[in-house]
């Protein structure tokens, strides 16, 4: 059996390090490479699915899997060897289903988008686009009928956020939509809140050494890891040894190169801290999306804009931008930071509203694939649905339906899940991360982040996905997913913010 299981790892590793090859030319499509390479590069990436593709439905690796089914069921549940066994299983199972001559046209297709969007959102034309995404919706509901399920969006949903189903976000979404507005309203009815401060001249050489110290300092590991600059910030990885971030950055808002490295460095302590054991094996990989999303949203959000986090590094902050932030006390910095205001774009988003940005596209990928919208309607749905959720709304397509890359660069379905459940599951893992370890916020405040960095490597990161999503939540918070920690973060940090009862 264990010559066996070493026959399987062996076949693994190859599939793992075919993906990384493909994640290298993703990074380098989305970073350094000249648009006239994008026809290429989208057929080099279809060469890579296509080989990958074969290499993971590999009848050999059905044959070991068959072979090994007695042997995984005698090892502990909790065992390594245990966890590959099942994994790839899984994995298996659901890549048989899909020929491989589809899937490496349609990532063929989707690289030539995301070329395209590109140059569509810089255009502010969304009919640059149309046709492409007509055709990505097309592959999408092909994707899906390849397996059984009980509405089109689930097989796309399983696939980053396994056991999600629609049937049971779309209440879990209802039911956070309703104690999200009467906070939201409350805070609208009282005055805005002076951002002005973070709206001045902040030079790019200045910001990009200030967060490259904030991030290390959190401990994001450069020896293991790059940051540079793209369209639209991400995070990815070429092996456990390797694991990239990016952003992007604006002279006229310091926030947003900073909080999106701090988000994509969330992400990035993620994959840097599981196990080294795990390379080359489908563990090697977060448990799920929406735990994945909670990690950058915990350092984004409930570390990256406390105020014990700028207690310590706003005297740094008004040492590089001196002219800019001499004159503004640390209370007036941290609640410009937080201000709760409807806004056109997600990722500007506050933590109140984020979540309502994110309902309005999950809503419209269901309408999409269910075929209740068409995708030259889609601006307009999209504008209709600002304007009733959020209380605001643009002509411009390059702030609406044109601002994220995912349905330009991936399936339609299946992503924007993840990024509500990263917010609910950050307050989940934060709450318990605190009962262990009670002093975590003033050592965030004295600028020492080991211990809770540490709790998270302990109890969460190590692991990948050797545990289910639904396991791992368990087994690290003690309890189910639960959208109460949430609440109540949120609830008592903008509650003294805005001095609401």
């Amino acid at each position: 059996m264990q010559d066996k299981l070493k026959e399987l790892k062996s076949y693994l590793s190859e599939v793992y390090d075919l993906n990384n090859i493909s994640a290298l030319l993703n990074w380098d499509q989305n970073t350094f490479m000249p648009k006239g390479g994008a026809t290429a590069r989208g057929r080099q990436l279809g060469l890579m699915e296509k080989i990958a593709h074969e290499k993971k439905t590999d009848r050999e690796i059905g044959r070991l899997l068959d072979e090994l089914a007695s042997y995984e069921k005698s090892l502990p549940v909790d065992s390594q060897d245990a966890a590959v066994i099942r994994v790839a299983r899984r994995q298996y199972e659901k890549a048989v289903q899909v020929p491989a001559s589809f899937m490496a046209e349609m990532v063929s297709h989707l690289t030539d988008t995301y070329q395209v969007w590109v140059e569509a959102r810089s255009a502010n034309d969304f009919t640059k686009v149309q046709s492409y995404l007509e055709k990505t919706l097309d592959y999408s509901r092909q994707y899906a009928e390849y397996f059984p399920h009980e509405h089109i969006a689930d097989p796309l949903i399983d696939d980053s956020d396994e056991g999600m189903t629609v049937e049971v976000l779309r209440p879990l979404f209802s039911d956070l939509r309703k104690q999200l507005v009467p906070l939201v309203k409350a805070i609208a009815e009282q005055d805005p809140v002076d951002d002005s401060c973070l709206k001045k001249h902040f030079p790019e050489q200045e910001q990009w050494k200030f967060g490259l110290d904030v991030i290390r300092q959190l401990g994001y590991d450069f020896d293991r890891g790059r940051l540079d600059k793209t369209h639209h910030p991400f995070m990815t990885k070429f092996s456990l040894g390797d694991v990239r971030i990016t952003t992007r950055v604006k002279e006229n808002n310091m926030t947003e190169a900073l909080f999106s490295s701090i988000h994509e460095t969330g992400h990035a302590l993620y994959e840097q801290g599981i196990s080294m054991n795990f390379e080359g094996t489908p563990l090697a990989q977060g448990a799920s999306s929406g735990v994945h999303e909670s990690q950058s949203r915990l350092w984004e959000n409930i570390v990256g804009r406390s105020y014990g986090f700028w207690k310590h590094f706003y005297p740094k902050l008004q040492a590089t931008f001196p002219e800019q932030f001499r004159r503004v006390s640390l209370d007036t910095f941290y609640r410009a930071i937080n201000k709760v205001e409807p806004s056109l774009i997600r990722t500007d988003a506050d933590e109140l509203t984020y979540n309502l940005h994110v309902m309005i596209r999950f809503d419209l990928e269901l309408d999409l694939l269910e075929g209740r919208l068409a995708v030259k309607d889609l601006p307009e749905a999209w504008r209709e649905r600002y304007k009733s959720d959020i209380g605001v709304f643009d002509p411009k397509d390059a702030d609406g339906v044109l601002q994220d890359v995912h349905w330009y660069f991936g399936n339609i379905g299946g992503a924007f899940q993840g990024y509500t459940l990263g917010n609910i599951l950050s307050a989940q893992f934060y709450d318990a991360a605190l009962r262990a370890k009670p002093n975590i916020p003033n050592q965030i405040q004295d600028g020492e982040f080991g211990v809770l960095h540490g709790w998270l490597k302990e109890n969460l990161y190590q692991y990948g996905s050797q545990y289910t999503a639904a396991d791992i939540v368990k087994r690290a918070t003690g309890s189910d997913l639960t959208v109460k920690p949430y609440l109540a973060y949120l609830q008592e940090k903008f509650g003294k913010l805005y001095s609401l009862k």
